[in-house]
């Protein structure tokens, strides 16, 4: 099963519809730099015995027998790679595996299998990975302090190899995405992912996402639940997650697809992903299409005023129960460091457009079904809450004066997204 290389298969189990046990769905198999899929014969049998059974999903892996082909410039499915883990996950797997590597790490030392088979289960979506399609064993760990954690994120900044005790401790945030430190929890019968300070922050970059995604909420955005705590003089952001559900007979896992599976890109092809693209998938795909757009197109707006610009096709998702699509609620609502004042979104707007002002959304806003009316007023009123709210929120995060003058007008507000209006 193991070769010098790393892995050459790996067994996909998932947490169908309302369940709280996983089955065995089929089976990875890398070959030539490339991983493939296919469904196992008991998963397909399900379709004759009216046994649930749903397909990962069903654009790039349908219920079909068989080894099932990549899409065009893909190694390996999209809906696979979104179970993976990203920057930071990686990180700590090289640290466990390979010992002393620092913040520069070259994470294809490993190969995609590795960091499948070797990251936490309790990952986002509603897949894990195993070496057996017989025997589920979760790789968990348990419950550990914040100073705990926030001990073992600095390690793992500064390339230092972690303890065992430490390792189990960072466990947790093996198996999610973005390049933060970052871990798992379970408190009071909720799940979350808990955000930690970096020793690199050169301003309270945690706090500046709780402000921002409390400002989402009030301005009526469908955002993901925060919390602020704190622990060993260091800022903790706690983000609720939403795909996971308790029930009494244990956690049911809700499936997620990346907005860059739904494009059918990978990383290197991230660059072509579009707002615009994706509002035609909505009208197509997914339920409500009208009410999603509006959603959407809120989310583009908010991105901007509070100067969000790192909201990539990873930074969206959809959920997917067998049948169709409907977005998640919004997460990663991080306004990002800026030295000037012009910036660019991570996504395109419209065409090869992609400049953070609120002028290019307005003419962008029939990809939406919204008229230049309805999209001036969802902007208006963000504009609004961010103004009257500012302080509250701020005082909420217990944000010193310093910092709020360099967000204000810089991140939240910054002149140049305004730019164009008047006309």
């Amino acid at each position: 099963m193991i070769s010098k290389a790393g892995y050459t298969e790996a067994f996909v189990w998932i947490w169908l519809p309302e369940e709280t046990v996983p089955v065995v769905a089929g089976r990875l198999e890398a070959h030539d730099g490339k991983i493939q899929f296919n469904y196992g014969k008991s998963y397909l049998e399900r379709l004759q015995d009216s046994t649930p059974v749903m397909s990962i999903y069903d654009v790039e892996l349908p219920l079909k027998p068989g080894i099932l082909p990549l899409l065009d410039g893909l190694s390996m499915p999209g809906s696979i790679r979104d179970a993976a883990p990203d920057a930071w996950g990686r990180r700590i797997i090289i640290n466990r595996k390979l010992g002393i590597k620092g913040a520069n790490t070259d994470t294809f030392q490993l190969d995609e299998l590795t960091y499948l088979l070797e990251s936490g289960s309790d990952r986002i979506g509603a897949l894990d990975f195993q070496c057996s399609p017989t025997d589920y064993q979760p790789r968990l760990a348990g419950n550990v302090s914040f100073d705990e954690l926030i001990d073992s994120a600095a390690r793992v900044e500064k390339g230092v190899p972690l303890t065992e005790e430490l390792d189990q401790a960072l466990f947790h945030g093996t198996a999610i995405g973005g390049a933060r430190p970052k871990a798992l929890i379970e408190q009071d019968s909720r799940k979350y992912v808990a955000k930690f300070s970096s020793s690199s922050d050169l301003y309270a970059v945690v706090k500046a996402e709780f402000i921002a995604m409390r400002l989402a909420q009030h301005a009526g955005l469908n955002v993901a639940q925060v919390k602020l705590e704190s622990a060993s003089h260091k800022d903790v952001l706690l983000i609720e997650r939403f795909d996971r559900v308790k029930v009494s007979s244990g956690w049911q896992r809700k499936s997620m697809i990346s907005a860059l599976t739904l494009f059918g890109l990978d990383d290197m092809m991230a660059r072509y992903a579009s707002y615009e693209i994706f509002a035609e998938i909505i009208r197509h795909k997914f339920l409500n299409p009208a009410v999603t757009l509006k959603e959407l197109f809120s989310r583009l707006i908010f991105n901007i005023l509070c100067g969000n610009t790192d909201d990539h096709a990873r930074n969206h998702a959809a959920f997917w129960d067998g049948k169709a699509l409907s977005l998640t609620p919004a997460y990663d609502i991080c306004p990002q460091n800026r030295s000037g004042n012009e910036a660019s979104q991570a996504m395109l707007i419209s065409g090869n457009n992609n400049l953070s002002q609120v002028q290019n959304c307005i003419g962008a806003a029939h990809h939406f079904l919204l008229s230049g009316e309805q999209a001036m007023a969802i902007f208006n009123h963000q504009k609004e809450v961010i103004e009257n709210s500012w302080e509250e929120t701020c005082d909420e995060a217990l944000l010193n004066e310093t910092d709020r003058k360099l967000l204000w007008n810089r991140q939240f507000l910054n002149p140049f997204v305004l730019y164009g209006l008047d006309e």
